[in-house]
Formats: structure tokens, sequence, C-alpha cells
């Protein structure tokens, strides 16, 4: 089975949301966040969709097989 990665850490950081904030507005446990965050738990489709829709993001840019490019290695990047 593939691992999905994801960004779900950075875009609650981004935008000052808690793990339990997040579940709430997902309709999830807190802990499945925590889960997901550290890729011990695949989501549904539905629940990326949900997680998505709380950040108001396409979900390739929460979700990916591929692991993402570390902010560090963007902003170094973008700056050249």
């Amino acid at each position: 089975m593939l691992q999905i990665h994801n960004r779900i850490a950075l875009f609650r950081a981004e935008r000052g949301m808690s793990r339990r904030a997040l579940a709430d507005a997902a309709g999830v446990n807190p802990q499945t966040i925590g889960y997901l965050e550290r890729g011990d738990y695949s989501p549904s489709l539905e629940l990326a969709m949900k997680i998505a829709r709380v950040f108001d993001v396409p979900i390739e840019l929460l979700f990916s097989f591929d692991p993402f490019e570390s902010v560090a290695t963007a902003l170094r990047r973008a700056a050249e």
C-alpha cells in the first residue's frame, strides 16, 4: 500500500489552529488528526476532502503519494 504524505500540521500552524479545532471542523476525534499528521493513518477520501474544505484548498495541496518538499528547500529555491 502506498504511503500518503500530508501537510496538515503546516496548514494548521499557518492558521493558528489546534488539532482539536480541526478535528471538530472535520467531525473526527483529535487523536485522528494526530495519527494523520504522523503518517500513522491514511485518511478516507471523505475525510481528506473535509480537511481540504476546512482549509479551503485543493486536496492536492494537503495530500500526496510523493513526499512534499520541505519549506526550507522551497524558500531557498525561491530566493535563487
